[in-house]
């Protein structure tokens, strides 16, 4: 399986390289970038049918919010208070899955490197990104669904976007590992008694 990380081109070029040893170094990179663009537009997966990214938006947030209506429907109107928990979010999943036409048309021309991509994505692909690398998740996470639903929304609702045909993505957090912070101790300050 060969990672792929959206957030940085280089580590992805240096995984072609080991993938794809006899592959020159800029056909890597060609094929790292068009691998990678296959993964930032994404084909979304909603009750079996397929949207590209970004002709079908409008399409796709239609067809979910029927589903965020039923959900609304379904729920109770909970007064809330200071005192009361914060609620959990109800989660909607969208699959994705590897755009290959748009990694194709990056390599117009170059039928061995199509074929280099193809037999990659075949072996298997894990996407590493952040909510922002794909576009789905990034449209869909601007989305305004009071609108779209016509409607105040009662449920707080997330929509999750994640590989599930034909690749892995694994989603990184924004910030990593926080280092632990010490405290230091404040500068005495001099003594001004020489003057």
């Amino acid at each position: 399986m060969t990672t792929i990380n959206l957030t940085k081109l280089e580590t992805a070029h240096d995984q072609i390289r080991k993938a794809l040893p006899k592959l020159l170094p800029t056909d890597a990179a060609l094929v790292a970038s068009a691998i990678s663009l296959a993964g930032r537009h994404a084909l979304a997966i909603y009750e079996g049918e397929q949207y590209s990214w970004p002709e079908d938006y409008v399409k796709l947030t239609e067809a979910m919010g029927r589903q965020i209506e039923m959900i609304q429907e379904s729920t109770e109107v909970v007064k809330r208070t200071k005192s009361s928990p914060e609620e959990e979010p109800v989660q909607v999943i969208v699959g994705l899955m590897p755009n290959m036409s748009a990694g194709e048309t990056q390599l117009a021309g170059y039928e061995k490197l199509k074929t280099a991509m193809s037999d990659i994505v075949q072996d298997g692909v894990e996407f590493v990104y952040q909510h922002h690398d794909v576009m789905w998740q990034w449209a869909l996470d601007r989305a305004n669904w009071s609108v779209i639903i016509g409607e105040e929304l009662s449920r707080k609702v997330r929509v999750r976007a994640s590989f599930t045909e034909g690749a892995v993505g694994i989603e990184m957090g924004v910030g990593g590992k926080r280092k632990p912070t010490r405290k230091t101790k404040a500068a005495e300050p001099a003594d001004d008694d020489e003057e």
